[in-house]
């Protein structure tokens, strides 16, 4: 079974960060699992490969996208905790 996920930013920095926030994955997986994760200018692309069961990709899958869910709600709330530029400073 494989999935090719591809998830598109506003910007690089978003994408980075979604992409970093997901690529512990690629690291350790079990045997029969390849999880790939890249980003390419302003998207996300994960590859993900199972050579064992269906509840196993499906899983990985469900867990990717709670990742992701995670990493994109975190730039909404950064967003509301960002200072204001003062304007009185050269």
């Amino acid at each position: 079974m494989e999935a090719e996920i591809r998830l598109s930013y506003g910007n690089e920095r978003e994408a980075e960060a979604v992409a970093k926030a997901v690529s512990p994955d690629n690291v350790e997986v079990q045997l029969g699992l390849t999880v790939k994760t890249v980003r390419e200018k302003t998207e996300v692309l994960t590859r993900v490969e199972c050579q064992t069961r269906l509840q196993t990709f499906i899983a990985t899958l469900d867990d990717l996208l709670s990742c992701v869910s995670v990493a994109e709600k975190t730039f909404t709330v950064a967003e509301k905790f960002k200072a204001p530029k003062n304007t009185l400073e050269p």
